[in-house]
């Protein structure tokens, strides 16, 4: 399916009920609209509006659900866990 195609943010590798929730709490409600969003951002917003400092492979999943809808294949959350630990310096 086209990414343009995506109508629910479920359809989406990697997002279930909860992600789903909270990209809705960071003001996306579309798939289309992940398309150039910074995950890092995304991650240290979330964290902002919930006050809450979430586990980091929450930011795989948003580099996940990023590219995938940029148009990079179907890859598994933690597939991201080296590239994020290593543009975060956590070796």
């Amino acid at each position: 399916m086209p990414r343009n195609e995506i109508k629910n943010l479920q359809d989406i590798p990697n997002v279930g009920k909860a992600i789903e929730n909270d990209l809705i709490l960071l003001g996306i409600k579309k798939p289309i609209e992940l398309i150039g969003k910074d995950p890092y951002q995304m991650y240290s917003d979330l964290c902002n509006s919930t006050g809450i400092q979430h586990d980091p492979c929450v930011i795989d999943i948003f580099i996940s659900v990023v590219k995938y809808m940029e148009g990079g294949p179907p890859r598994k959350w933690w597939e991201f866990t080296n590239e994020r630990k290593k543009k975060m310096g956590d070796n």
